[in-house]
């Protein structure tokens, strides 16, 4: 075991100034890696004219991106040419394997990234690439710890693959029974939102009886699904400001950036940001898993976003949404369609539980081989 620099073991080489002028998007010449190509896998710009060959990239070549994001990712696309800000890594120590590799730097970027001062654009250099610094073991446990990562990053894929099975089976059963609200297929009655639904906003700004509540923001839910995720206590964001109060009855509907359709089903009290409504549902009326769906819905998606005309942070407002006009299902289709929507989220919390699993599981295995590197490193006699 021992511990080097990337620039030991690797030759680094960075992107070629290419003209402008010779470039174009009729597939004429050769694709051109920029950065945004790195992580999407392709490029839709392409150069014609002369080139050094060393600049020449195939499929599998290791990439990192110097400016913005600093990301490390294998080249997916086919023969290519190397631009500016971007950078190739070539291994020349056959002691290093290149899975192994894969794995342990994308973190030390990451680290530099975080560090990384800017006024717009976070710059990286080919200097602090090479400086980076990792403890190298035999060519065999690198291949099998990232033998180890490999499978877990699989496991990790094919069950979020199956989650969001999970979320389009939801979606084909909502149109299956409800058809298209637009078309209002079913002839149903039609109700505005105040008849079915209200908002209930109270707002709190003494939070000492509500120290230990989870404080949803509108970062905490997930865009599309409206899954809840990476919340904290309220004492734990240390929260001044005015909030709503929410309870497991509530729907939580943000109202910045409607586009981003953040609709949650919360199964527990706390408070959220006044950057969006908690809605309680007519109980006679409304089902409240059925009216969660209904706002993610298309039908009331291209609604709501013909109100939210300011660009740079598009925002809707009670008014607005209490213009909405719905079919209205019998609720006992309504219920019916909740307790699909019930089971279904049986199979989809047995999959999160194993995506954090496999996530502490990876993150484990990757700490375990930094700790024991560092603690042999340090208990390495002094020369």
């Amino acid at each position: 075991m021992k511990k080097v620099k990337l620039g030991e073991v690797c030759e680094i080489l960075s992107g070629y100034a290419f003209k402008s002028s010779q470039f174009n998007d009729k597939k004429i010449g050769l694709p051109l890696i920029r950065i945004r190509d790195v992580e999407r896998g392709f490029s839709d710009t392409y150069f014609e004219g002369d080139f050094p060959k060393e600049y020449l990239i195939h499929r599998g070549d290791l990439l990192i991106t110097m400016d913005g994001s600093f990301i490390m990712k294998k080249w997916e696309g086919d023969l290519a040419l190397l631009n500016q800000r971007v950078c190739k890594l070539r291994i020349t120590d056959e002691n290093v394997d290149e899975g192994y590799l894969s794995w342990m730097i994308p973190k030390f970027l990451k680290e530099i990234e975080d560090k990384t001062p800017f006024v717009t654009v976070k710059h990286l250099s080919v200097a602090k690439i090479k400086n980076i610094s990792f403890f190298l073991p035999d060519i065999q446990e690198q291949k099998i710890i990232s033998k180890k990562l490999d499978t877990i990053r699989q496991i990790y894929n094919f069950r979020k693959k199956q989650s969001e099975k999970y979320n389009e089976l939801v979606k084909s059963r909502f149109n299956e029974m409800f058809g298209d609200l637009l078309l209002n297929e079913f002839k149903w009655d039609y109700a505005s939102f105040n008849e079915f639904a209200k908002f209930d906003t109270k707002m709190i700004s003494d939070f000492s009886n509500f120290i230990d509540l989870p404080h949803i923001g509108i970062d905490s839910i997930e865009k599309n699904t409206g899954k809840l995720i990476g919340y904290r206590t309220v004492g734990e964001d240390q929260i001044s400001s005015g909030k709503y109060l929410f309870t497991k009855k509530h729907i939580i509907y943000s109202k910045i950036r409607p586009n981003l359709n953040k609709v949650a089903l919360p199964d527990f009290m706390g408070v959220c940001s006044a950057d969006a409504y908690p809605i309680l549902t007519v109980d006679e009326k409304m089902n409240r898993i059925f009216l969660a769906h209904v706002l993610r819905s298309d039908y009331f998606l291209n609604f709501i976003l013909s109100f939210s005309s300011r660009t740079n942070l598009p925002k809707v407002n009670k008014s607005q949404i209490s213009k909405f006009v719905c079919p209205l299902p019998p609720l006992s289709l309504q219920n019916e369609f909740a307790d699909f929507v019930a089971q279904v989220d049986k199979s989809q919390l047995a999959i999160q539980k194993s995506l954090e699993e496999l996530e502490t599981l990876k993150i484990s295995l990757l700490l375990k081989n930094w700790i024991i590197r560092s603690l042999m490193f340090l208990m390495m006699p002094l020369t």
